[in-house]
């Protein structure tokens, strides 16, 4: 890539960061380009579609997650590591209002840009969640796509208004119904 695209490229991304996080995954590419300074056929030289964009934005995102999980899977409880990414993963996932449609859309659609990245991620979130149930920490009867559907339900809730105030509330009875011990105790 030309060290100019290269410039516009990584501009464009600085700039849809701050946009989507304004105005969630339905974010206008229009004020995206308008933004960055550059015409609409720039952004479209780079991203050919909204799910491009929002693919490389998130892709970082999930892969971060995936990478803590990992960072999670050997030391200190079970529990504990698997309440802390769930946690993170919640937050990452409400990062930009309204990607959950798309997680849940991505994960079904091996031909979607964020399906691998989706698929890393609930896998990273199923390694920890085996090893809390093996640990006798976490509840048997659920497997990772519970979990990952628990990860949407629970950003949807910070994306309402009128629930956002309680989600970490509801986050907690979450979690303590994946427990079947309180962290530290696994």
């Amino acid at each position: 890539m030309r060290a100019d695209a290269k410039k516009n490229y990584d501009h464009l991304l600085v700039v849809a960061r701050d946009v989507v996080a304004e105005q969630g995954a339905d974010a206008s590419l229009r004020d995206v380009a308008r933004r960055a300074g550059v015409g609409l056929g720039t952004l479209y030289r780079h991203f050919p579609t909204r799910e491009a964009l929002l693919e490389v934005l998130l892709r970082a995102r999930f892969d971060e997650l995936a990478a803590r999980a990992a960072a999670l899977e050997t030391p200190g409880s079970p529990a504990d590591a698997l309440l802390s990414w769930l946690r993170d993963c919640v937050a990452g996932a409400h990062e930009y209002r309204g990607v959950v449609t798309l997680m849940v859309a991505a994960i079904e659609d091996p031909e979607s840009a964020l399906h691998a990245s989706c698929v890393a991620m609930r896998a990273a979130g199923t390694r920890l969640l085996t090893r809390a149930q093996a640990a006798g920490a976490a509840r048997a009867d659920i497997d990772g796509t519970d979990l990952f559907a628990l990860v949407g339900a629970l950003a949807w809730l910070n994306d309402q208004p009128s629930l956002a105030p309680r989600a970490d509330h509801l986050f907690d009875v979450v979690a303590s119904a994946v427990l079947t011990r309180g962290p530290s105790q696994g």
